[in-house]
């Protein structure tokens, strides 16, 4: 570029020197670098010599530019402030810099890669469940100890790993299909290549069973052992297992995982192993148990709404594929709204009052929020129906901030 530059220059017959200098001038000044304009003026004086020696005739050029070795030397180390000024840079930027920012941004961009990989929404509802679940375990303030939060992290690092792992392998065996459903996510993009993929689903499901294998709790590990056999009969193609092709055995594997689980399991890790207390099936984790299996039917059926395409092509035979996606979008909303139903006859049979006020008042406004946003959606747009399932999980979330409530 600074050759192009100074070759568009005229000659000593169009005004020599003092057309240079003034040009130059509002080259090297123009802009927002005042502040620097001190500290440049050998490199202003350089290019002065510069511009002088291609005004001499040629003898005296030749001649000069053989006596003035150290000029041209200066010149080329510092042609860089010229390039930067004409261009627009900053003047004192250094390559350090730019190799930071370039850091910077792969490193954010394999941290969203690696956020969609996960699929956060299934990540915050395991972490909820698991809270939720453990804080039914608790009798009275005491049991507020360091002992609970050990056993509470220790359940939540090991079924997240564990998570991560079941929505990993589901991504690989679904990459075809995600082309068309979710081409977003990091192997259908392309970010992630496949041998990426089982890196990251290998190393975490064995750093899973490793973790509930040195907690030592019975409970857990076979939390994670049926939840790893379930996710993988789901996803993988093999002769015999890929459930996920069949929608009564795709949603039976939901529920048996969130619905049974979650809140059996994770209970007796926090019941037997944590607090040394005998097994006990309370009321509240009864109620547990039962509303979540309605809504991991609902969640099982509903997250199909959306991928009807995919799944279409593919021939993955799921009840939206064969009943329509206006017939079941509704089949899960009266699915929601029985159980909220059954939720707020629970809570006013309760013999706390605080926890039948908030329970009753709790659920009939989540009732109330479900079917008026159910009546606005656009079941012709597939962007409002996901942007309705990701509602769907925010109930989902708010269902496990009362259930520890229910007494």
């Amino acid at each position: 570029m600074d050759s192009l530059l100074l070759g568009s220059f005229p000659k000593a017959s169009l005004g020599g020197n003092s057309w240079r200098r003034e040009n130059l001038k509002k080259i090297c000044f123009s802009g927002s670098y005042t502040a620097v304009r001190v500290s440049r003026c050998r490199e202003w004086d350089i290019l002065q010599r510069y511009c002088a020696v291609g005004s001499l005739p040629p003898q005296q050029r030749k001649h000069h530019n053989t006596g003035t070795k150290e000029n041209s030397t200066s010149y080329r180390r510092h042609k860089k402030f010229l390039v930067n000024a004409t261009a627009g840079h900053p003047l004192d930027s250094e390559p350090g810099a730019y190799n930071a920012k370039n850091v910077w941004n792969t490193m954010k961009n394999a941290t969203d890669a690696f956020y969609r990989f996960s699929r956060p929404h299934t990540v915050i509802g395991t972490a909820l469940s698991i809270v939720s679940v453990s804080l039914l375990a608790v009798q009275n303030l005491s049991d507020f100890s360091p002992l609970f939060f050990t056993g509470v992290l220790e359940a939540v690092v090991a079924a997240l790993l564990m998570n991560i792992y079941i929505v990993g392998l589901n991504q690989l065996s679904d990459i075809d299909i995600d082309k068309v459903n979710k081409p977003y996510l990091p192997l259908a993009s392309g970010e992630y290549s496949v041998g990426t993929g089982i890196m990251i689903v290998t190393s975490f499901v064995v750093m899973s069973f490793w973790l509930g294998w040195i907690v030592g709790s019975w409970p857990l590990f076979w939390a994670l052992f049926i939840s790893f056999v379930l996710g993988t009969a789901y996803s993988i193609n093999v002769p015999l297992l890929r459930w996920k092709r069949s929608a009564v055995v795709a949603a039976m594997c939901i529920l048996a995982v969130r619905a049974v689980i979650v809140q059996l399991a994770f209970f007796l890790h926090m019941q037997t192993h944590v607090y040394k207390r005998p097994a006990a099936f309370s009321r509240p984790l009864i109620f547990a148990t039962a509303f979540m299996s309605f809504f991991s039917v609902v969640i099982a059926l509903f997250k199909d709404i959306p991928d009807i395409d995919g799944d279409k092509i593919f021939g993955i035979r799921s009840f939206t594929v064969r009943l329509g996606q206006k017939r079941v979008f509704w089949t899960c909303i009266w699915l929601l709204q029985m159980a909220y139903g059954v939720a707020i006859l629970v809570g006013a049979t309760s013999t706390f009052m605080l926890s039948k006020c908030i329970t009753v008042l709790g659920h009939a406004i989540l009732a109330s929020i479900l079917w008026s946003r159910a009546k606005s959606v656009d079941l012709t747009s597939k962007a409002a129906i996901t942007t309705f399932y990701m509602f769907i999980w925010k109930l989902f979330y708010a269902e496990y901030l009362l259930i520890p409530l229910v007494r």
